[in-house]
């Protein structure tokens, strides 16, 4: 008598919440390239180092190339304490790019400066933020390369059809 058949494991977290929804849109009409260049375009804009400009830059600049819109907003609110992270990052290195001084700074300070004078706190910390810009202007092309050129194979194989075992 023929051993009984284990049950199939259920899919992984992964699968049920990363691959499955990426076959799906594949299966829906998305093409790997360009399902891979929506990650990667995506990504690259989640990460700009201006707090809650992420949702409107992800929408423009998805209506501009026509790029699947619900898989850019996923990548950006999966990539939002990433971003926050970066900003501190993209501050000193636009410092670096722009020969600036080093500018000590901390969220109370920030925080406390936006609140007492919000004009006044965009005044002062602007060139801040166009230093951190032009980091970030700068690494998009890296970013978008390092993702688009990795991810296109393996859409490609998520995208092929299984073959009956």
């Amino acid at each position: 008598m023929p051993a009984a058949l284990a049950p199939p494991s259920p899919p992984s977290f992964w699968q049920r919440r990363v691959v499955a929804p990426l076959r799906t849109q594949l299966t829906q009409g998305a093409t790997p390239d360009r399902l891979a260049l929506t990650i990667a375009v995506g990504t690259a804009c989640s990460l700009v180092p201006w707090f809650g400009c992420t949702t409107v830059l992800n929408l423009g600049i998805g209506l501009w190339l026509r790029l699947n819109h619900p898989v850019m907003q996923t990548v950006n609110y999966l990539l939002s304490a990433v971003q926050l992270a970066l900003i501190l990052v993209y501050v000193r290195l636009g410092e670096l790019i722009w020969r600036a001084p080093h500018l000590p700074l901390s969220l109370p300070q920030l925080t406390a400066a936006f609140r007492a004078d919000p004009v006044g706190f965009l005044h002062r910390f602007a060139w801040i933020g166009v230093q951190a810009t032009t980091a970030w202007l700068l690494s998009v092309p890296l970013i978008v390369a390092a993702l688009y050129w990795p991810l296109r194979p393996a859409l490609r194989r998520l995208a092929a059809p299984r073959t009956a075992r």
